[in-house]
Formats: structure tokens, sequence, C-alpha cells
């Protein structure tokens, strides 16, 4: 069963989660799952899951929704 690290990782993709943090107002949360979300997305381009640009790309659209709130 190749792959199902991959899937593990891909399926805890946290940005999701932070995104909707973000659109939810609560600030503190926005940020909390905003430094999950980086973690989580740092961890997935460390393992091959996705590429850096797409990780930096994903990161930088939570913190610019968190940074507005």
């Amino acid at each position: 069963v190749a792959g199902d690290g991959r899937n593990r990782i891909r399926s805890a993709d946290q940005s999701a989660v932070a995104r909707e943090a973000a659109n939810s107002g609560d600030k503190k949360a926005a940020e909390a799952a905003l430094q999950n979300a980086t973690r989580k997305l740092d961890k997935a381009v460390s393992k091959g899951v996705v590429h850096k640009n797409q990780a930096a790309n994903r990161k930088s659209a939570i913190a610019k929704k968190v940074a507005s709130l």
C-alpha cells in the first residue's frame, strides 16, 4: 500500500482549517490555526508531498487573511 504516508500527510493538511478560522473572525484562533498549518505544510514539503512553492502560496494566502482580521 504505497503512498499511505502521503495520503495521511495530505489529508492532515491544515490549510482548510486555518482558512475557516480566519473566516470566522476570531483572531486568536486564526493565528493558532495559521501556526499549525505552517508547521504541517512545512512537514509535507520535507516529505515531498507538496511542492515548496505550493506550500508557500498557501501559507501566504492564509497569513494575508489572518492579518486582515
